[in-house]
């Protein structure tokens, strides 16, 4: 799977608890966190807690909310809906996609030593991508791939 080497048992609960932590941890998870990936997918295909979502988009620093949201899969209408649904969950789809946009921003956060800085590049043309956004190819699979390919690049100095 690009963009996420081999962990060990210790290591994929540490990246689970940090990616956990920019959905809200466990307060908005229901309890608790993933200890492993079958745990992500078994979450995820139930569906993420709306305030989960809430956490994740009033979490960010600099990102236009609309661009996050277009990236998760909703559209500002629907959004308030589910914003104000404490109680909700998102659909499965709408959960992977704000659960990869976490471990994106997480990663990128990594690479770039803040989240802030993470934000200013998902939100700037990269040349190693040519001259797009990142934030724009997050929606979609391939998109995505691409993005999480290159911040390895970076995080291993290679720029090309």
């Amino acid at each position: 799977m690009a963009g996420l080497p081999h962990r060990d048992e210790e290591d994929e609960w540490l990246w689970l608890g940090m990616v956990s932590a920019v959905v809200g941890g466990p307060k908005a998870l229901g309890g608790s966190i993933p200890r492993n990936r079958l745990e992500v997918h078994t979450a995820l295909t139930k569906g993420l807690p709306n305030k989960a979502a809430v956490h994740l988009v009033q979490g960010l620093h600099q990102l236009p909310e609309n661009d996050v949201l277009n990236v998760i899969g909703f559209a500002a209408r629907s959004w308030q809906r589910h914003k104000g649904d404490t109680k909700g969950h998102l659909n499965t789809e709408r959960s992977s996609r704000a659960w990869k946009f976490a471990e994106i921003l997480t990663k990128a956060t990594k690479v770039f030593g803040s989240q802030e800085e993470a934000e200013r590049w998902l939100d700037q043309p990269a040349t190693g991508l040519n001259r797009q956004r990142p934030i724009d190819l997050l929606k979609t699979q391939t998109g995505t791939e691409l993005v999480e390919e290159f911040l390895e690049r970076l995080e291993y100095g290679v720029y090309t």
